[in-house]
């Protein structure tokens, strides 16, 4: 029968309290060339009411100990684990590079018509849903447009009720063609189709309207003053759905050279880590500093990164030289080894590593096999209850 080892909810509670669990993610953007990643939100340490029970699991087949979680017991010890792929990344080829806005997932609000900022719903910074109203706009040109359209729509709507045989084909269209024109003005301020539909039974609401979110995201570059009269083609805010980033760095022709869209880059901001997908190349040099533009793509969710931070580019490499972890992977053995965590049918089992080269909290490891399930986060509490077990790791 298994033993059953006791970790009394307090000695988690101290070692989140201590920053002892490691707050190190490594996100995948969830393609091939990433990792996939399963990371649970930490509780903090007055929610951890239950004892955590690690039970030592013994398979005859594969001749290992294994400690044994549940998921929510995972998720009181604050383990995260990822799939790993081979990475091919050379430690020494860092550049610096800049978080930046994802483009595809970002949305400029600047009407094309004079607006006057009558009231704010949203601060700058905050999240907001598609079709949350974020500021309410009017004034002159908007009355205009707005009347245009009514009367334009009413028009059209005489015509169609008219015998063809008593309306032209030409007076049909001219009708067509206005209530069209005006439709597009109102577009063109950031109205939507259900509120330039309501518009023609509500003509009493003419000279304002509420600018809605197209998209879910964050409030960026929010520019917009009460009683502001912003001219046409002038930005009042910018949206930015943060799930997904953009990393933009320089890079010399050294650097460059052999990279292709495609490959997998490595992003490193702070003790947060993640692998991106590089998605461009300038393919032209800087006269003045005669670099190179390239962007990579990165999963943010979970991971919590922000446009306008500084990070850390590795680049791929055409040597094999194992496999990048960030420091929170890595504990020690009994035996003063290197040693990281997998996780497999059986449970959690620690394996003697090999670190070959250690740099900026990131580190290249071999001993690995490439479809390996690696702790990447709360290895120090599975050392721990490994030494109190006993487990000798040379069984395996």
């Amino acid at each position: 029968m298994a033993n059953v080892l006791n970790v009394s909810a307090l000695s988690i509670a101290l070692m989140v309290s201590m920053g002892l669990m490691a707050n190190n993610v490594w996100a995948g953007p969830g393609h091939d060339h990433g990792v996939t990643s399963s990371v649970s939100n930490q509780p903090a340490p007055n929610q951890v009411q239950a004892d955590l029970e690690i039970s030592e699991s013994h398979s005859d087949d594969l001749h290992v100990d294994a400690l044994v979680l549940s998921p929510r017991q995972q998720q009181l010890a604050g383990i995260q684990v990822v799939n790993l792929s081979n990475s091919r990344f050379d430690l020494n080829a860092v550049a610096t590079a800049t978080i930046v806005v994802d483009r595809d997932r970002t949305m400029t609000l600047a009407p094309q018509l004079d607006v006057r900022v009558l009231k704010r719903h949203v601060v700058p910074g905050q999240k907001v849903t598609q079709g949350q109203a974020l500021l309410t706009l009017g004034g002159v040109a908007v009355a205009q447009a707005q009347a245009d359209y009514i009367t334009a729509a009413a028009e059209l709507n005489r015509v169609k009720r008219m015998n063809a045989s008593t309306v032209s084909a030409s007076r049909r269209l001219t009708a067509e063609v206005q209530a069209e024109l005006a439709r597009a003005n109102l577009e063109a301020l950031n109205m939507t189709t259900a509120q330039i539909t309501a518009l023609a039974s509500q003509p009493a609401s003419i000279g304002q309207f509420q600018l809605l979110a197209p998209i879910n995201g964050r409030v960026q570059q929010d520019v917009a003053m009460l009683g502001q009269v912003s001219t046409g083609g002038s930005t009042l805010m910018q949206l930015t759905d943060e799930s997904h980033l953009w990393v933009e760095a320089q890079l010399s022709a050294a650097q460059a050279e052999g990279i292709t869209n495609g490959d997998t880059a490595l992003v490193k901001v702070g003790e947060a880590s993640v692998q991106g997908t590089i998605i461009g190349r300038s393919h032209e040099l800087d006269s003045i500093t005669r670099t190179e533009q390239v962007l990579v793509s990165i999963n943010n969710k979970g991971v919590g990164l922000h446009a306008g931070q500084f990070a850390e580019l590795y680049l791929p490499s055409g040597i094999d030289g194992g496999v990048v972890l960030p420091d929170a992977a890595l504990t020690r053995s009994a035996d003063g080894h290197w040693q990281v965590f997998i996780e497999d049918e059986d449970g959690f089992e620690a394996i003697e590593v090999e670190v070959t080269e250690r740099q900026r909290g990131m580190n290249m490891v071999k001993g690995l096999a490439s479809s390996s399930n690696i702790v990447i986060s709360g290895a120090f509490l599975l050392a721990s209850e490994l030494a109190k077990a006993g487990f000798d790791i040379h069984n395996h």
